[in-house]
């Protein structure tokens, strides 16, 4: 019984171990053309439509050796800030902590939490005050850093800072209900974060 069990395994694992493409394998041009095909074939007198493979690029292949530079793309919904920037390395404020991201690194999702984005570019940095978001990574040593709201760290008043940290301290100790409750944890974190990169 248990040799019996052990050939049909083995069998098994031999008939699905075939080398299987990954989608960024599949060439567009195939996919449409069978969708095409069977469309005319049910429905030959009206126009097929397009596919979401017609309007996306394709993805750039990942390189064979590490690049010397890190492509950044770092967008906000009214603005890009940086498009197709090569950088050294950036450093985003991930809800695990700060994580720096080189050339090469791993393909990676983060969710972002208030704090300072740095974007090094030689002896340069730039910082940003990032209120969330997300950090994709790329295998191609490309970044996506997608934030709601981001401020030039140079363009900070300090003041305002305090004085919102003090607003949201107030209205945490006046909340009522959950919702302003979790509205002053809100401002409360945010401006903290604010101060704590201010004062960092």
């Amino acid at each position: 019984m248990l040799r019996q069990a052990s050939r049909l395994i083995s069998r098994a694992a031999a008939t699905t171990t075939r080398a299987r493409t990954f989608s960024t394998e599949v060439t567009p041009s195939a996919a449409d053309s069978a969708f095409i095909d069977s469309w005319k074939k049910v429905i030959p007198n009206i126009e097929p439509p397009k596919t979401p493979s017609s309007f996306m690029k394709p993805r750039p292949a990942t390189p064979t050796s590490i690049p010397t530079k890190l492509t950044v793309n770092f967008v906000l919904p009214y603005a890009s800030e940086l498009s197709t920037k090569e950088v050294d390395m950036v450093i985003v404020p991930a809800t695990t902590g700060q994580m720096g991201v080189l050339p090469g690194h791993v393909a990676t999702i983060a969710e972002l939490k208030p704090g300072i984005l740095s974007v090094h570019e030689g002896s340069d940095t730039t910082k940003y005050f990032l209120s969330s978001g997300f950090a994709f990574v790329h295998p191609n040593s490309v970044a996506d850093i997608v934030a709601i709201e981001a401020v030039p760290l140079d363009q900070i008043d300090a003041e305002q800072v305090q004085k919102g940290l003090a607003e949201f301290t107030q209205k945490l100790s006046t909340a009522t209900t959950d919702l302003e409750k979790a509205e002053a944890q809100i401002g409360i974190d945010v401006h903290s974060a604010l101060n704590a990169a201010l004062s960092g």
